[in-house]
């Protein structure tokens, strides 16, 4: 069983910086890639970031130059590293594993988080 635990949501004025953390547990062998998500209330979930484990990344352009992701595979863990938020950037993340490995060899497609609130207001 894989489990995705978040932290490091919060309250944070605009302007101001976040760092979240997801880290993936259980007997794993390899977890191709791992992305964050955001949904708003009223809006569907849409990508964040993305991260494979090879480094290539992908980010939404609402939030290009502004977040980075990053992951140490060592540790089955991704941040996102996210700077100068607005208050459009409230919502709940959540973090997606894809194409997971067990060290069983069974494979597993996804796996989601229960998600960290970020809000940002003054």
């Amino acid at each position: 069983q894989v489990q995705l635990v978040e932290s490091g949501g919060g309250l944070v004025q605009p302007g101001g910086s976040l760092r979240l953390s997801c880290k993936a547990s259980g007997s794993i062998s390899n977890i191709n890639a791992m992305g964050w998500y955001r949904q708003a209330p009223g809006k569907q979930r849409e990508l964040v970031a993305r991260i494979t484990s090879g480094g290539s990344t992908n980010y939404a352009d609402s939030v290009k130059g502004r977040f980075t992701i990053s992951r140490d595979n060592a540790k089955n863990t991704a941040y996102l590293q996210m700077t100068s938020l607005k208050a459009e950037d409230t919502a709940g993340y959540y973090c997606k594993a894809e194409d997971v490995i067990a060290s069983s060899g069974t494979y597993y497609q996804w796996y989601w988080g229960q998600g960290t609130q970020v809000t940002v207001s003054s």
